[in-house]
């Protein structure tokens, strides 16, 4: 079934309202390796880069961090 172009627009309006977008920059070539190590941990490539961030954050500060 289509997504209607109604739906497009909450979701779009939800995500704006709910959370906040970092864009990050790898060197060619890197992208293809993120995402197969993601691949094979049955993850998402922003999944898997939200899970080492959370655990290089709470390595550093001791303390937890919602993603």
């Amino acid at each position: 079934m289509a997504i209607s172009k109604a739906q497009q627009k909450a979701t779009a309006k939800y995500v704006k309202n709910n959370y906040d977008r970092i864009e990050i920059k790898v060197v060619k070539g890197a992208k293809s390796l993120i995402e197969a190590a993601a691949k094979a941990d049955n993850e998402s490539i922003n999944g898997y880069i939200k899970k080492a961030v959370k655990a290089k954050y709470e390595a550093n500060t001791g303390k937890t961090i919602e993603l």
